[in-house]
């Protein structure tokens, strides 16, 4: 139980100061931040992955399975996001090796 309250503190203390952080960063520097949150994203699912390899509880299997797919669909549409704003600065009419 006392593990759970220390990840919970854990997230909610993250999530404040994430929120301020992230809230008071130019638009400028969207798609730097966007990379940076995949990276995130790509260690959260690494956390997971590790927390799955050791015996655990029901409890800590559901909130990493919360936790893998919330970090999963965050990857694969910052990824998607990213792509596309970066389509945008390509010249037209040149050569894509797509």
């Amino acid at each position: 139980m006392t593990n759970l309250l220390l990840m919970a503190g854990v997230f909610l203390f993250s999530f404040v100061v994430g929120y301020f952080l992230i809230s008071r960063i130019p638009t400028l520097l969207h798609t730097p931040l966007m990379s940076m949150t995949n990276a995130i994203s790509a260690v959260t699912i690494l956390g997971v992955l590790i927390l799955f390899s050791v015996s655990s509880t029901r409890t800590e299997q559901i909130i990493g399975s919360v936790a893998f797919i919330m970090a999963s669909f965050n990857l694969v549409g910052g990824f998607a996001i990213t792509d596309r704003m970066l389509r945008l600065f390509k010249k037209k009419g040149v050569a894509n090796n797509d």
